[in-house]
């Protein structure tokens, strides 16, 4: 493949299409057969959901090791900042009755 002087060339890792856009980066979960969560496992680029389902169950439940798979654009995505830290968390703190510390939990209620 050549490339005309003054091309950019796409970064590592990122897909593009004949038409030199950038597919859009999926974040990928799986919930595995143990689990009752689904957890962050990576993320890939696909040109739609179904795409990105596809390629999620190609690229990470090759040992059938998963039994659900989420799949979601990154975009919609919304993170706290590290600075926001102090005004997010330690104001739970101070409401130390949510803490399980202070209950006995039956055996029989199970993955608490």
């Amino acid at each position: 493949m050549t490339h005309d002087v003054g091309t950019t060339l796409p970064s590592p890792g990122k897909a593009i299409t004949p038409e030199g856009r950038e597919w859009p980066l999926w974040e990928v979960f799986i919930r595995s057969k143990q689990g009752l969560e689904h957890k962050h496992c990576g993320s890939l680029h696909a040109t739609d959901a179904q795409q990105a389902l596809q390629m999620a169950r190609d690229v990470y439940t090759r040992r059938q090791e998963g039994v659900s798979i989420w799949v979601v654009p990154s975009t919609a995505i919304t993170a706290s900042q590290p600075e926001d830290k102090a005004e997010l968390f330690e104001p739970a703190s101070d409401k130390i009755y949510r803490h399980p510390t202070f209950y006995e939990i039956p055996d029989e209620v199970g993955h608490m």
